[in-house]
């Protein structure tokens, strides 16, 4: 469940320090949450669509890029149940702090050739600092890698990056 307080965090790092490696088009934000990425994403030129299993998250990452003067469409999906990201369509998908490993070939086949993935989550090592713990929600280590192995990775780190948070983050362009 999305955090109502997330929206308030502002951007991930490593999106905001990466930004400018992204190509401009249509982006797509998954398990987006209050939108705080989306948003980010808008505000620096991107035609961006959201989505969430929350209904309020997704009605607060509107109301939030309404204030933001930022153009944001939002749609309420659950991505664990058969859910296909349109082929070819996006020039930019990106996650953060959610996995969902079905969704893997869908990101992969949902960006247009150059586009490009950003994506940072949790790794096994998080477990030993709490939440999440499910290895079902938590990469192993250099899974993120192998998983867009065939892309060309421009960024990638994996670690313990900040204090009881261990994730693995990569930014991969498709061939």
């Amino acid at each position: 469940m999305a955090d109502p307080h997330e929206h308030m965090l502002g951007p991930a790092q490593f999106l905001v320090e990466n930004v400018d490696l992204l190509p401009r088009g249509r982006a797509l934000d998954l398990a987006m949450g209050y939108g705080r990425n989306a948003i980010f994403l808008a505000r620096a030129g991107f035609e961006v669509e959201g989505i969430d299993i929350s209904p309020e998250a997704t009605a607060g990452a509107l109301k939030a890029a309404n204030e933001a003067g930022a153009r944001l469409s939002v749609r309420v999906a659950d991505l664990e149940d058969g859910y296909v990201i349109e082929p070819g369509a996006y020039d930019v998908i990106i996650c953060f702090n959610y996995l969902h490993r079905a969704l893997i070939p869908e990101i992969r086949k949902g960006l247009r050739s150059r586009g490009m993935v950003v994506y940072e989550t949790f790794i096994v090592d998080q477990a030993r600092f709490g939440r999440p713990r499910n290895t079902d929600h938590l990469l192993k280590h250099n899974e993120l890698l192998d998983l867009f192995r065939d892309f060309r990775c421009l960024r990638y780190h994996e670690g313990l990056m900040e204090t009881h948070r261990a994730v693995a983050g990569i930014i991969a362009e498709k061939p």
